[in-house]
């Protein structure tokens, strides 16, 4: 199920004209979060910027509990970074009034304390503008003209907004454990395990929908009845005639076509789109039922993703170094596996 989930979706820029090996090192995969805001310096909870080098996000929310003496829930963080990598995001800590804990010895090879401050409110998941990437792509092997070629493309156009296989768990794990839930619904699971679960199947049923519009060259254009969203934000409207000016402004990335993260009450898209989404997912009814069944509400993603700040440059052994940011939520594996074959991981 994981390949089917990640490894065997369509390209949509046909086959990478590269290979190489990616996160070599730790330091080859570098990620900066981009906060929505900073802490206003009053408040019962504590804010930390953390470096992290080959640890993952919620080991160093146990950490953080553990130091503090406090349950793991009052632990908070906007997103999950990727364990090989080194990377640097924020993490609140509720200890009200608690104060002259030494957060600058809580330091290891793998974790250093960069700035603190009190803020007023715990963070949240989600709760950033996104990140910024700098990844090294060693040994690349393939002609650096259409390297470069497929560089611009993927600068001009963006790529599927496809979720990564972080996603999904170590092999898959966290589908496996949505599937159980959807057998039995009153499994004991925590309430991250379930939530990892549930979040991992609606990743699922969106890649297969956005897989099929790949497919069909449609994942980057609108079509009758579809859920098109304001570009920075989740707004939508359902679009009805595909005429001219909406399409210009999809060219212009004003708007962008989505499609499902599934939960309870009807979908809102509409006659071509609709008929789309059934039909790719009419094998899951299971998993539909049960995402229904969860109380989780509809929501759209968008099909596209666009690449911000797309910068390169080759080093002199030949390898090619990447910057670029990215919203919120979306992976940096969906523009290397536009550019690079089969990557040595």
């Amino acid at each position: 199920m994981l390949d089917e989930a990640i490894h065997s979706l369509p390209r949509a820029w046909g086959i990478p004209p590269a290979s190489g090996r990616l996160r070599h090192l730790p330091e080859d995969f570098g990620v900066w979060e981009i906060p929505l805001q900073q802490p206003d310096g009053t408040g019962e909870h504590v804010w930390l910027r953390i470096r992290k080098r080959g640890e993952n996000t919620l080991h160093v929310a146990e950490q953080l509990a553990r130091f503090a003496d406090v349950p793991l829930r009052e632990v908070g963080y906007a997103g999950l970074k990727d364990r090989h990598a080194v990377a640097e995001q924020w993490f609140s800590v509720r200890i009200p009034g608690r104060d002259g804990l030494p957060w600058d010895t809580l330091h290891s090879d793998t974790l250093t304390v960069l700035e603190y401050a009190r803020h007023s409110r715990k963070l949240r998941r989600g709760a950033l503008r996104g990140n910024r990437f700098r990844i090294c792509i060693r040994d690349v092997r393939g002609d650096r003209a259409a390297v470069e070629q497929r560089l611009q493309m993927i600068a001009g156009h963006g790529v599927p907004n496809y979720f990564g296989e972080q996603r999904f768990g170590r092999d898959g794990g966290n589908l496996r454990t949505a599937d159980r839930l959807f057998d039995n619904p009153r499994r004991r699971l925590s309430r991250n395990q379930r939530s990892l679960a549930l979040s991992a199947a609606r990743a699922f049923l969106f890649n297969r929908v956005l897989s099929r519009r790949v497919t069909d060259a449609i994942w980057n254009r609108p079509i009758a009845g579809d859920a098109m969203q304001l570009a920075g934000c989740r707004s939508f409207f359902i679009a009805g005639t595909v005429d001219a000016g909406l399409s210009a402004r999809v060219e212009s990335r004003d708007i962008h076509p989505t499609g499902p993260l599934h939960g309870k009450g009807e979908s809102p898209v509409r006659e071509a789109c609709r008929e789309l989404e059934s039909a790719t997912l009419s094998g899951y009814g299971g998993w539909l039922q049960g995402l229904e069944a969860a109380g989780l509400g509809q929501e759209r993603r968008a099909l596209r993703l666009i690449v911000s700040g797309l910068e390169w440059c080759w080093t002199e052994g030949g390898d090619l170094v990447l910057a670029f940011s990215l919203p919120a939520g979306c992976y940096a594996t969906g523009v290397l596996r536009e550019l690079v074959l089969e990557p040595i991981s």
